[in-house]
């Protein structure tokens, strides 16, 4: 039985994380407004056409917006691009990986820390070290199956590129990942 497999935990959802207000973008979004608490997951579907990728698209400011607003913690943040979104820890894990997700002839390594290579970067200079040895924790953390780091992305199986799309965001602390 799958409650006996999967049994539910009881999560208190915490403080609000995400709030969106009325974002609208011509002929594409109308007004969509939600909030997100602490634990909790804000499932968004619909059928093609119903506009689900151009709503995350849009709060991680991939897409530009008319109107709305976007508050993390309580407080109202304006993201115009995908790094102001990095700046505010918010991430994209897009629905078409391999056009938007990874970089398939890069190696896994530079797929994870691409998001983040400030981390690694010292006085103009990336330390390879540091870069292989975090790469390396994500890797064996989320089991990405890869004989090793240096390994294109392109040769990995599905489930493991997104994998390595969810590593990278986890490389930036990502408080949000939509």
């Amino acid at each position: 039985d799958l409650k006996d497999k999967f049994p539910k935990i009881p999560i208190e959802p915490g403080e609000e994380v995400l709030r969106v207000e009325q974002l609208t973008r011509k002929g594409v979004l109308h007004g969509v407004s939600f909030r997100v608490r602490r634990g909790e997951i804000l499932g968004i579907a619909g059928l093609i056409g119903s506009r689900r990728t151009e709503t995350a698209r849009a709060i991680f400011g991939a897409d530009t917006l008319d109107s709305g607003r976007i508050f993390l913690h309580g407080r109202e943040v304006q993201v115009r691009t995908p790094a102001d979104a990095i700046r505010h820890r918010i991430a994209l894990v897009p629905e078409d990986r391999k056009r938007h997700g990874i970089c398939a002839c890069l190696p896994v390594r530079e797929n994870v820390t691409l998001s983040a290579l400030g981390q690694f970067s010292r006085k103009g200079f990336l330390d390879i070290g540091a870069e292989k040895r975090r790469a390396q924790e994500l890797v064996s953390s989320l089991r990405v199956a890869t004989p090793d780091i240096e390994r294109w992305v392109l040769y990995l199986s599905g489930g493991n590129q997104q994998k390595v799309v969810i590593a990278k965001w986890l490389m930036t602390d990502a408080r949000v990942i939509l």
